[in-house]
């Protein structure tokens, strides 16, 4: 039995959560670069927290850290 035929089943979940967590880290990264506002923190942090932390980084910059518009 080969390797990539143990790695299948895995593969099939995590390929999409990866595509998740990247689409997630990308455009949390784009909004952080185009806007100077934050609710909370600065730029800085807000990108290493969204870098740095999987897909909850992007995630709590959308709910903590983007100001209202």
């Amino acid at each position: 039995m080969s390797a990539y035929s143990e790695l299948l089943p895995y593969l099939v979940f995590l390929v999409p959560v990866m595509l998740i967590e990247l689409g997630l880290m990308v455009a949390a990264l784009i909004h952080i670069l185009r806007h100077n506002t934050y609710k909370m923190g600065n730029r800085v942090i807000w990108v290493l927290v969204s870098i740095f932390i999987s897909i909850i980084g992007p995630v709590l910059y959308f709910i903590l850290g983007r100001a209202d518009e």
